[in-house]
């Protein structure tokens, strides 16, 4: 199946398949399709999640601001900064700094000065992700001249009705489709993704979402299965919640975003870990090519749960790193250490502007 062979119909029928032998030829095909295009290495985006606190209420989140029984953490600067440099003395190629949203003034400065300080503490050698959700186009700018080449906002959906049953009045589509269009102006590598399997979604709208991922030339790919979070109003959204069904949907769209868009990075998200043990290695034999180690502190981690029964709470960086080795190479591969494993789709876009 080529890539011009691969229609929104082709999609579709692949996302209602349920055969194992039909759909492991899919991730066969996936996987020859990324060793082609993208190799067998694993790229870490060491992840630190160095605060929850957060402007939105997404229907769906645990860290929503409406929830109460969460208990709010920001992560010490000179703390981020030292877990930024033992990825880097750990030959990590790069990070990401996720947090909940925040839009105020005194958080664009932070984490300008966050990006000063974690490029002169690692020598301008470790790449770094932003996942801190919509901002303004000066403030994405200041990030991207101090060393934010590399940004992550989720869609969630593509279908407008379908986003605005997960969020409030307050919450608009097009706000957020507008920042991805800025971040492609700011020559950042853009990243985008869904969540799959939300209730009311349907198969031609994960098939409409790999078509977005092409129309808007994204270089970056992060989603996963959705798995609903209880104290959230859509915790009971999905009372015949099938873990094995959400698994096999997340792999089958990893795999048709892999063999549609062909050089881009796709992570392996924990979300399908969260749902099979295995599941991460079961998404780099899908055509995933990223894996994301978490090297928050512990005892924050149970204050940033998205959803139910996020794994590795209690896992330290270390244990994470070597344990993760290890599920990479049960599958064959390698880990690209000290690379910035930039998104081979980003860099011929690059080469060609020149």
């Amino acid at each position: 199946m080529s890539n011009s062979e691969l229609t929104e119909a082709d999609c579709i029928r692949w996302l209602d398949t349920t055969a194992p032998e039909a759909l492991q030829e899919l991730y066969q095909q996936a996987y020859a399709i990324k060793q082609a295009h993208v190799g067998t290495k694993v790229f870490y985006r060491g992840i630190i999640e160095f605060s929850n606190v957060c402007e939105k209420d997404c229907f769906y989140c645990g860290i929503r601001r409406s929830n109460k029984s969460v208990k709010r953490y920001v992560v010490q600067d000179d703390d981020v900064v030292a877990a930024a440099t033992w990825a880097w003395e750990q030959n990590y190629g790069s990070i990401v700094l996720q947090s909940g949203e925040r839009k105020d003034d005194a958080f664009a400065s932070q984490i300008e000065k966050l990006l000063q300080r974690i490029s002169e503490a690692t020598n301008g050698e470790l790449g770094v992700t932003l996942s801190l959700g919509e901002q303004s186009p000066d403030v994405l700018e200041r990030w991207r001249n101090v060393g934010g080449k590399r940004y992550l906002l989720r869609i969630e959906t593509t279908n407008p009705k379908l986003y605005s049953t997960l969020h409030p009045d307050d919450h608009h589509f097009e706000d957020r489709l507008q920042c991805l269009r800025d971040l492609r102006d700011l020559d950042y590598q853009v990243g985008t993704g869904v969540m799959i399997g939300l209730p009311g979604q349907t198969s031609e709208d994960l098939a409409n979402d790999i078509q977005f991922f092409k129309d808007h030339d994204i270089d970056m790919i992060g989603m996963g299965p959705y798995i609903p979070h209880g104290e959230t109003p859509m915790g009971n959204s999905l009372p015949d919640f099938d873990s094995a069904r959400q698994l096999q949907r997340g792999l089958t769209m990893l795999a048709l975003t892999r063999i549609a868009l062909r050089d881009v990075n796709i992570a392996a998200t924990t979300a399908l870990q969260a749902l099979d043990p295995q599941g991460r290695e079961r998404g780099l034999e899908a055509g995933a090519n990223i894996i994301m180690p978490n090297l928050t502190d512990t005892k924050y981690r149970e204050g940033y749960q998205l959803y139910d029964g996020k794994p590795c709470l209690d896992e330290n960086a270390g244990m994470c790193r070597f344990c993760l080795e290890g599920r990479i190479a049960s599958v064959g591969e390698s880990v690209g250490y000290g690379e910035h494993g930039d998104s081979p789709h980003y860099l011929k876009r690059v080469a060609q502007q020149t």
